[in-house]
């Protein structure tokens, strides 16, 4: 707990002189022409009570200085967008993200449900940063546009499955989609994490000019080659319908990808299992720090309320006890 105004404490030391204001004894309810006839009153609950009755008064004098002083409870902490870094996450969804050579707890899973987990936990590592999200195969589509809502971003990149547009992979286009969804972005530090399993054979733009059209923007790219080495797991079905698993080579074009990260002066990773995807995504998260001018406000309740009504309970209580239970009767 806090105070708004804690200098109006120093009043609490008015506590200390209700005594001394309070000298006067009270009415009694029947008059004596003396009371020393009836002797020594023995020492009851009552008694103790009436001589108590000031404590009472003193605490609700003391309730009474704490909500002039305004306390207040801090109930929430948010961060404040001030700086952050505008993130757009390429994912490649073309037919050879079927393979099953990424595994999960020892068992097999295609690479685009691999990624997509991986993917979940740098979302969830990012929390001040806008995150918006580019799938695509032979064309880029917006599965996400920049956000900080990343509850909404994360129901995005569930929807996204292979096969949702034409195959192929458009690698050039698919930065250009980035670029067109950072171009008008005014966060100082602006980067895409691209992530595929192939070469560039789908879409009109050359993967080497969208990265000369990158680092025109100030866009950094990191590019990521995900796959293992050699023959991977693929399905396939055969004519009965039946399915199986086939061994096949995919080609990732790795000189070109490295060669995007060098003209954005990103970086070029490979991704050959899952906890090397795992591994690739701390890194970039490690080096791409979210600065903050302001980083954290508090939303504060108010209790002057809860304490000046306490107050009050006390004096009235104090008022009643005075009238009943330790009335002065001589």
């Amino acid at each position: 707990m806090t105070f708004k105004d804690p200098w109006v404490l120093i009043a609490l030391m008015l506590v200390f002189l209700v005594p001394f204001l309070n000298k006067k004894a009270p009415a009694s309810a029947l008059r004596f022409s003396s009371g020393a006839l009836l002797g020594q009153p023995p020492a009851t609950w009552r008694l103790r009570l009436r001589r108590n009755l000031i404590v009472l008064r003193m605490a609700a004098v003391a309730l009474l200085v704490i909500a002039l002083a305004r306390p207040q409870l801090p109930v929430t902490h948010q961060r404040i967008y001030k700086e952050g870094i505008d993130i757009i996450l390429a994912v490649d969804t073309s037919t050879s993200m079927e393979a099953l050579d990424f595994t999960i707890g020892n068992k097999r899973y295609n690479r685009l449900y691999v990624v997509k987990k991986v993917v979940e936990d740098f979302i969830a590592e990012r929390p001040n940063d806008r995150i918006g999200m580019i799938a695509f195969a032979a064309l880029p589509y917006v599965a996400c546009p920049l956000t900080l809502d990343h509850s909404w971003l994360l129901n995005n990149l569930e929807r996204v499955k292979i096969g949702m547009v034409e195959d192929g992979t458009a690698v050039g286009s698919s930065i250009v989609a980035a670029l067109n969804r950072l171009k008008e972005s005014s966060a100082k530090t602006k980067i895409i994490i691209l992530l595929t399993d192939g070469r560039n054979n789908s879409g009109k733009i050359s993967p080497l000019t969208a990265a000369e059209a990158a680092r025109a923007l100030g866009v950094k790219i990191y590019t990521i080659g995900a796959g293992s080495i050699g023959e991977v797991p693929y399905p396939v079905q055969d004519a009965f319908g039946r399915r199986g698993l086939q061994y096949v080579s995919i080609d990732i074009d790795e000189s070109s990808l490295a060669k995007i990260a060098q003209i954005t002066q990103g970086r070029y990773f490979r991704a050959t299992d899952t906890d090397s995807l795992k591994e690739i995504y701390r890194q970039i998260n490690k080096m791409e720090k979210t600065p903050f001018k302001q980083p954290v406000y508090q939303r504060y309740e108010e209790l002057y309320v809860s304490f000046a009504l306490l107050a009050l309970f006390l004096i009235v209580l104090e008022q009643v006890l005075a009238n009943t239970a330790a009335v002065k009767i001589p």
